[in-house]
Order: structure tokens, then C-alpha cells, then sequence
């Protein structure tokens, strides 16, 4: 899950080097979303594994 919020980001700075505003926005969203399932899912993973 990282990974893919890691590739969506560096598209969206690829894009938004190249100009393409709306590609950047989109691709910068997507990775965010992504980054936020992963620090949820490791938050929850490191619980369970403590207990």
C-alpha cells in the first residue's frame, strides 16, 4: 500500500513538472488517500500483533 501512495506520488510531481495541473491534483489525491489507508492499517496491525 505504501508503495503505490510512493508511485502516485511521484507521478503527480512528474505531472506537475510537466504542467499537467489536473493529472498532479488527481494522482496527489490518490496518494493521499492511500497513505492514509496504510498508516491506518499499520496502526491497527501494530495493535493487534502487541496484544
Amino acid at each position: 500500500m505504501l508503495h503505490y501512495a510512493l508511485v502516485f506520488l511521484v507521478i503527480a510531481i512528474i505531472a506537475a513538472l510537466f504542467g499537467f495541473t489536473g493529472i498532479a491534483g488527481a494522482a496527489a489525491g490518490i496518494a493521499k488517500i492511500l497513505f492514509i489507508v496504510f498508516l491506518i492499517l499499520a496502526v491497527i496491525a501494530f495493535f493487534r500483533r502487541a496484544s
